[in-house]
């Protein structure tokens, strides 16, 4: 296996990102590291707040909601998962599973701001952020979750399940294009080309094609039990736990009221479903998903 590292020169145009590089060095197993890229806006002592992307986008994607989070006092952390964005990419697919993805990330927050923080998780973003706050609930003020869940078995979507062969046997992957049929808003040809640009070649895609195949929404699926073991603990979290879903995203449409029904902290909020809104939720309602997360932030004391 080889661990891929993007050329910078792919990132030379990428519009309205105007944001420091930051890294962490990851240990990936089996003798691997990888450089973990992330962005890092805001002062260093303000109150954190972790922004976790999903399938298969990149920060860039928090592109709209960074600097209105910034300018409401958060230090903002947004991280491109291992096989994603500017971070390195292991080219074998068969190599990632949840739970090492669970690792990894727990290993870059714990080196780059291990005090309690506010969370945003969007698609797999919340099946690695939601399984993190189960286990160290204590790290987490609160929580905003848009077009996520935390999955244990089941029977999955028509709609899942034709996205996840899709990504494994299709033989044009197209990452930006993708991300524009995903979205209620059109894409520019720039933004289009931005989530392009972490793909020069069909090895740098195995994260992406690999990560559909890893959702467990099958019983006896790798991951079904560690999540079930999560779900009291993730039931239990009291902290403000709002949900703002896309009314036009036909993957997670009504899973939201799994987190509703089932988390303590989601009783008694305005939980909403906005129009007009893909399942890149952050491309098409950046400004509602930051005020909401600044509004749980207050709500937990997190945030002045």
């Amino acid at each position: 296996m080889k661990i891929l590292r993007t050329p910078a020169d792919r990132f030379a145009d990428i519009p309205d990102y105007p944001f420091a590089e930051n890294w962490s060095d990851i240990d990936l197993g089996e003798g691997y590291t990888a450089r973990q890229h992330y962005v890092d806006e805001g002062d260093k002592s303000a109150p954190p707040v972790l922004l976790f992307h999903g399938e298969p986008s990149w920060s860039f994607l928090y592109r709209k909601m960074i600097p209105i989070l910034v300018d409401a006092g958060f230090r903002v952390l947004a991280p491109d998962l291992i096989g994603f964005g500017k971070s390195d990419k292991p080219d074998d697919p068969e190599f990632f599973t949840y739970e090492r993805h669970v690792d990894w990330l727990k290993q870059w927050r714990a080196a780059v701001e291990p005090r309690p923080a506010a969370l945003f998780v969007q698609d797999w973003g919340g099946l690695l952020g939601l399984r993190m706050l189960a286990h160290d609930p204590d790290l987490f003020t609160c929580v905003v979750a848009s077009n996520t869940f935390l999955p244990a078995g089941g029977t999955p979507s028509p709609a899942f399940l034709a996205w996840r062969e899709f990504a494994r046997s299709s033989p044009e992957f197209r990452i930006g294009a993708l991300l524009d049929r995903a979205t209620a808003t059109e894409r520019t040809e720039a933004e289009i080309a931005a989530y392009d640009a972490p793909f020069p070649d069909e090895p740098s895609k195995a994260a992406a094609r690999a990560f559909p195949s890893l959702v467990p929404v099958e019983d006896g699926m790798p991951g079904v039990e560690d999540n079930k073991r999560a779900w009291p603990a993730l039931a239990a979290f009291q902290g403000p736990f709002l949900t703002l879903f896309g009314e036009d995203d036909p993957i997670t449409k009504g899973s939201e009221k799994f987190l509703i029904e089932r988390i303590a902290g989601a009783k008694g909020l305005d939980h909403r479903t906005l129009p007009t809104c893909g399942h890149f939720c952050q491309e098409d309602q950046p400004e509602e998903l930051a005020a909401g997360l600044i509004a749980m932030a207050r709500k937990a004391g997190h945030l002045g």
